[in-house]
């Protein structure tokens, strides 16, 4: 079977030729295409003159002519900063967690999921996480988020009831930025 070249695994070999003070990052780099491949069986059924790799246009570049931005699918996970305050850090963070993981297998047969955790991308994940001053806020957040059509999942600490934190499912940024752009990252 033929390899697959894939641009970023040449990432870490770019990130040395980038001087440590520049603002461009090898992550910001983007190609407009990807590459596919063909398994052997296929070019032996194919014509000899087909080369083993063709260049595709990229999905989300499709999407972009149809009015969505080509940018990479993000995920927002929202922590409580009294949590923050009061509980271990092992502790929060967890919940940040059961609430991504939910939040991705509530929603694994979407496109954008799929994408997001697709091989090609699963080691390129993109999560903001942001944080809310305490429990009115999280709960107002989750009422705009639903108002709004955004999937998500408020993640409730149990038994004691108590709600920790949030995620969304994967999004492209500019569908859900303008919900979370008055909070601040989580530091």
């Amino acid at each position: 079977m033929a390899t697959l070249l894939s641009p970023r695994r040449f990432t870490p070999f770019l990130r040395h030729l980038t001087p440590s003070r520049s603002k461009i990052r090898a992550r910001d780099l983007s190609f407009p295409f990807r590459v596919k491949t063909r398994s052997l069986t296929q070019l032996s059924s194919s014509s000899m003159s087909q080369s083993t790799t063709d260049l595709e246009p990229n999905p989300q570049n499709e999407e972009k002519k149809a009015g969505n931005s080509d940018e990479v699918l993000v995920q927002y996970v929202v922590l409580r900063r009294d949590l923050i305050d009061t509980w271990p850090m092992g502790s929060v963070v967890t919940q940040g967690c059961h609430a991504s993981v939910s939040a991705i297998w509530s929603h694994k047969e979407d496109p954008q999921t799929l994408q997001y955790c697709s091989p090609e991308n699963i080691d390129s994940m993109h999560k903001v996480t942001l944080e809310v001053k305490g429990e009115t806020q999280i709960l107002n957040l989750s009422e705009k988020l639903k108002a709004g059509g955004i999937a998500h999942k408020l993640w409730i600490e149990q038994p004691e009831n108590i709600p920790t934190c949030l995620a969304t499912k994967p999004y492209p940024k500019s569908v859900v930025a303008l919900f979370f752009k008055k909070l601040k990252l989580c530091k």
